[in-house]
């Protein structure tokens, strides 16, 4: 009988690049091993859904990492824990937080973004025109990619021609949100992470400047207009906000995208259902959000000493949430191991909960019903070309190449 993982060594096997491919059964070993707590690193790892989804809903859940012992440590230490400046109001708690998502929130409601459906499908379309009617193609190259960045380009004002530089900066800085530092106190990448991040400060610096000499019908060019006509807002605050959603407002949508692609030519059955009737797409992205999520795992610092289940959790300690494993927890789903958008209630934790719930959520299923229902209808008869490649990301696991046979 093989004795139990110790913590420490299962999670480094989902750090592992080997585990990229398929970590869920690396998660399902954590999630069987139950909340790990490791008191001398200040570290909770939670992993069941009740956990995870408790910890999202609790009052004092933090998402400033400032309020957490190891960053008041490195403070004292001297550390630059913030090289970059303000972070965007994701990593915030209120009243900033509040205040700047609310400024934002008014481009990412639900009746601007239906407003946006009509150039979304055109969008799609032009790309699928643009894919051969034999042979093969790339999902990320064609369609998953250039989809999400266009519209996110589009909504912030950033010009398409410069998609190469900033992406190649965010695919970088995606990296920084992986747990190395938290799971084994060892940096990876951080120069190259410093100088992709300074970088596109800069550049979204200079086009700011843009902005105020020509201003557009943007987001970025509204947000300007706020900043200039009171002291709700710095231009600091605008390259932290921008920064945010440029990153996140493509990089999660691109697996979102691609990971319900793979799902359903993998489950072919669910690609000849959508391609016939395009109803079924909003039950194929809620599945692909449960089943292989885009953001695998989210933190959260104790503002306060807490309980979460039997859990005791002292003030300033981090909560790593397992999102990806929670969403295959058996108490909670059953057959959780299988893609079945039939399966009716479908729950998970995808876009988060509380006040930090997914500000583009709307956006990114809009995208994702857009995409996928036409990419089933063009290619009803498409299948896989070969295995993905991954990307090195943990926590926003994606594709790099994903071919398929037409």
């Amino acid at each position: 009988m093989t004795a139990p993982a110790e913590p420490q060594e299962l999670l480094l096997k989902l750090l592992d690049p080997a585990s990229r491919a398929n970590p869920y059964p690396v998660y399902r070993q954590i999630l069987d091993s139950g909340p790990m707590q490791m008191p001398e690193s200040t570290l909770h790892v939670l992993s069941g859904f009740t956990e995870c989804d408790e910890v999202l809903r609790h009052p004092d859940s933090c998402s400033d990492r400032m309020k957490s012992t190891s960053a008041q440590q490195a403070v004292a230490a001297g550390e630059a824990v913030r090289p970059f400046g303000p972070p965007g109001f994701l990593f915030l708690d209120p009243p900033d937080h509040t205040r700047l998502r609310k400024l934002v929130s008014k481009a990412f409601s639900p009746k601007v973004v239906k407003a946006l459906e009509p150039d979304i499908s055109g969008l799609v379309d032009g790309l699928l025109d643009n894919i051969p009617e034999t042979g093969q193609f790339d999902v990320i190259e064609s369609l998953a990619h250039p989809l999400p960045v266009a519209v996110i380009c589009r909504l912030l004002g950033v010009p398409i021609e410069d998609e190469p530089q900033f992406s190649s900066a965010s695919t970088v800085l995606a990296q920084g949100l992986d747990p190395f530092v938290t799971f084994t106190g060892e940096t990876q990448g951080l120069e190259e992470r410093m100088r992709a991040g300074l970088w596109l400060r800069g550049y979204l610096r200079e086009l700011l400047e843009r902005r105020r000499a020509q201003p557009a019908d943007d987001l970025m060019s509204a947000l300007i207009s706020v900043e200039e006509s009171g002291d709700q807002l710095t231009e600091d605050e605008i390259v932290a906000t921008c920064n945010l959603l440029l990153i996140a407002g493509h990089e999660t949508t691109v697996n979102l995208i691609a990971n319900g692609i793979l799902a359903m030519l993998r489950n072919h059955e669910h690609w000849t259902a959508l391609s016939a009737d395009p109803g079924l797409a909003p039950a194929i992205i809620e599945e692909t959000l449960r089943y292989d999520p885009p953001v695998q795992l989210a933190s959260r610092v104790a503002g306060a000493d807490m309980t979460i289940g039997d859990l005791r959790i002292p003030k300033g300690d981090i909560m790593m949430l397992l999102l990806a494993a929670a969403h295959r927890d058996p108490a909670t789903t059953e057959r959780p191991d299988v893609f079945d958008p039939t399966r009716g209630q479908i729950r998970h934790l995808a876009f988060g909960h509380g006040p930090h719930f997914c500000l583009g959520a709307p956006l990114a299923r809009m995208e994702a019903m857009v995409a996928l229902s036409a990419v089933t209808k063009r290619f009803p008869n498409a299948r896989l070309a070969g295995e993905p490649v991954y990307k090195p990301h943990v926590t926003l696991r994606g594709m790099a190449r994903l071919d398929v046979a037409v």
